[in-house]
């Protein structure tokens, strides 16, 4: 068996109706394993065995359908963006422009109709059904053509799918709609049959034209990285522009000040300010020098350098971050599928609805029989679900969106819609509530011995050291100006320091244990290396055969941002904060307290921290679990929603996440929160719009006040109402946006 998983682009799949259509002719095709829908993308992803079937067999399904598909070429969601019905194209391009066309001219036939009548009956109001009067209400045979002709011009592509409904014994928006202009003509309601097919194709190229905000909006990702890059070819040095497609891995890029880069990639000569907002969403950029990671996307802002390409144009961070995106719609959300349900139901119940207003009052009362057909016609119109079915993807498309561009990738409906549930949240620490970086926190000079006297000797013994404590001290003699000086007869302690004679004199660095070895004068230091070892640092000692000349205490430093966005969690709800972490006790309860979390627990394997995770599954209900994508994947894996950190370029971290952070922010998450709960609430006010109305105009039709072309506006403007009100969405932004 050979499963196969392939894109098919299709220009009319727009609304839940054309899905239903899609799921009714494949999924009963032997082969075809499952189908997912991206209806803000055109796209539906099939899997399949491709010794059942194969991809040409299935566009040729899909065009019996009366739908135009293609595949999409280059990886799934990343080579192919959907056309914008702004600027269609190709295929697109005629399916978009050949309607717009033909609902025009339905339009002009419409006019055309109405004015003749109104001429020969010498009213508009007559024209119009508004009023009646003896002998005129005869329509004239000419605009009984032109009303005709504008009901095949705008019904030319929905009678089709009507009739494949009705092969098929499934009932869809486009049968509704046929029955009811048929019905309408039949008790000689012209001008009302022709004004609803028109006002369905208007709102039919409206719907596609909305949507289209939203496809534009996830088709900006792909304009972040220029087509073309100056490529410097060896041994010469010659520059040769060339599409991003043909220049591989160990290729050197030249990129100038002001332009983006196009290709992932190290740098190998300049130094430059690089903005990589498009990728992490933060707003400072940062310095990039020989042998600093660059990623597509990122703006390269003061320096020319040259770039060694680490990956081809379908393999960098910006396409992941595009296809995870893209397919990210794909997931549905609880919320979604819920209302896929429930208009699974309702339509059949509108039908049968209908039906009884049609044929009940005329039996039971006085209605006039044709009043009785009209109100159930007007009901058939009013049964269209689209405005209710696209109110959930439309909302939770825009939000993904909108995390995207502030670097913020949450993998689907239904992970965005955990986030609004989540009641506790365990974190780890390293590189999660801290910087994950040691840095030195404090310096204490010791017998009569300066700041910088007691940095510079430290700095000179561990000049050559690349132990991330010896880093730390590295980096702090810089910042301060001191200069390094030579050490002669190094010798390094194995696990216990380092020692060597700056200026003639001998020095010693490392451990308490060291410092204990070296020396007795221990008094005054070991009271001085107890209160750093409390407070949740890691000691450095320096000093001589006869006394300790200090201590430096170095320790990762707690991001600036944690104890607000701890405290942001818990305004939003959130009950119970813990930390898990494989330090010791001493550190993790410093960081517990600066921070302010409920509880910590310290020296955790990662089995521990799974139990931990299920444990607080079992009091709260909803856990996210909150680390670094790799060392925390089990115990995210356990939570209901993993947030992996930092994860920019790590394609391990990506994958391990539900929810992945391409910067550092913590405080991201309290946003993806609020975001979350925005987009619920979006979500139920759609559904109100669209149901809502939906009720207005059925207590409406039972009072026999609705007409068919009311319904039909009211319907289209519920299906505008919902997709604005979900594009809202796009806007949001974080505080730090």
């Amino acid at each position: 068996m050979e499963t196969q998983r392939t894109l098919f682009l299709i220009d009319e799949l727009d609304c839940a109706e054309e899905v239903r259509q899609l799921r009714a002719e494949l999924e009963r095709v032997a082969g075809i394993e499952k189908l997912d829908f991206d209806v803000i993308g055109h796209r539906m992803y099939v899997t399949f065995d491709a010794a059942s079937i194969s991809a040409a067999e299935i566009l040729q399904r899909i065009s019996g359908l009366r739908m135009q598909a293609r595949i999409a070429t280059g990886p799934e969601g990343v080579a192919q963006a959907s056309p914008s019905p702004a600027r269609p194209a190709g295929v697109a391009a005629t399916y978009y422009w050949g309607r717009s066309g033909q609902t025009v001219a339905s339009g002009m036939l419409l006019l055309a109709a109405l004015a003749i009548h109104a001429i020969t009956a010498g009213s508009l109001p007559i024209a119009l059904g508004l009023e009646s009067h003896e002998g005129a209400t005869v329509i004239p045979v000419a605009s009984q053509l032109l009303y005709l002709a504008s009901i095949i011009l705008s019904g030319w592509l929905v009678v089709p799918k009507a009739w494949l409904a009705v092969r098929r014994l499934t009932a869809d928006i486009n049968l509704l709609m046929c029955i009811a202009v048929a019905g309408a003509v039949a008790i000689g309601q012209w001008f009302e049959a022709a004004v609803v097919t028109f006002l369905f194709s208007v709102s039919l190229l409206l719907e596609h034209w909305s949507m289209g905000r939203a496809r534009r909006a996830i088709a900006s990702l792909l304009d972040l990285a220029p087509p073309t890059a100056r490529r410097k070819e060896p041994p010469s040095g010659e520059i040769i522009e060339l599409p991003l497609e043909q220049i591989v891995p160990g290729d050197t890029i030249v990129i100038r000040p002001g332009e983006r880069i196009g290709l992932d990639g190290v740098i190998s000569a300049g130094q430059t300010s690089v903005d990589q907002s498009p990728i992490t969403g933060e707003s400072l950029p940062f310095a990039r020098h020989p042998g600093d990671q660059v990623y597509a996307g990122s703006m390269n802002i003061d320096g020319a350098v040259e770039v060694r390409v680490t990956h081809a144009v379908n393999d960098t961070t910006l396409a992941r971050i595009i296809h995870l995106v893209q397919e990210s719609h794909a997931s549905r959300a609880p919320t979604e599928q819920w209302v896929e349900r429930f208009a699974r139901y309702y339509t059949p119940a509108m039908i049968l609805l209908a039906i009884g207003v049609a044929t009940v009052p005329p039996l039971v009362t006085n209605l006039a029989w044709a009043q009785g057909i009209y109100n159930g016609l007007v009901l058939l119109v009013i049964a269209c679900p689209c405005a209710l079915v696209i109110s959930t993807p439309v909302s939770i498309v825009s939000a993904l969106t909108a995390a995207a561009h502030y670097g913020v990738l949450i993998k689907g409906g239904r992970y965005l819609e955990a986030a609004a549930h989540v009641k506790a949240i365990a974190i780890d620490k390293t590189g999660t509530l801290t910087v994950g970086r040691p840095e030195v926190r404090q310096v204490i000079p010791l017998n009569n011995h300066s700041r910088a006297e007691l940095l510079e000797r430290a700095a000179s013994l561990e000049a050559s050291n690349t132990h991330p404590l010896a880093q730390a001290i590295l980096r702090c003699a810089e910042n301060e100006n001191v200069t390094v000086q030579p050490v002669h007869r190094y010798q390094a302690l194995s696990g216990r320091g380092a020692q060597g004679a700056i200026r003639g004199r001998e020095y010693w660095i490392g451990s308490q244990r060291l410092m204990q070895e070296k020396t007795s004068a221990t008094d005054d230091a070991a009271r001085h290396s107890d209160s750093l070892e409390r407070a949740g640092h890691s000691v450095v000692a320096i000093g001589t055969a006869d006394h300790v000349c200090g201590l430096i205490g170095v320790a990762d430093v707690v991001r600036e941002e944690s104890r607000d966005a701890i405290h942001n969690l818990r305004t939003l709800g959130v009950e119970h904060v813990v930390m898990l972490t494989g330090d010791n006790r001493v550190t993790a309860a410093a960081i517990a307290a600066t921070v302010g979390l409920d509880e910590f627990f310290a020296e955790q394997l990662p089995e521990e921290k799974v139990e931990h995770v299920r444990r607080l599954r079992g009091q709260y209900g909803v856990v996210a679990m909150i680390g670094d994508g790799i060392n925390d994947a089990p115990a995210m894996a356990t939570s209901n929603l993993g947030i992996a950190m930092g994860v920019i370029g790590t394609d391990a971290a990506i994958e391990a996440a539900d929810i992945a952070l391409m910067s550092d922010a913590l405080a991201r998450v309290p946003w993806i929160m609020r975001l979350a709960r925005q987009t619920l609430a979006v979500i139920k006010q759609n559904i109100a719009i669209a149901l809502g109305l939906k009720l207005v105009f059925i207590v409406l039709t039972l009072a026999s006040v609705a007409s068919l072309w009311m319904a039909i506006a009211a319907d289209m403007g519920a299906s505008l109402l919902v997709v604005m009100n979900g594009l809202r969405l796009l806007g949001s932004r974080p505080a730090d946006g």
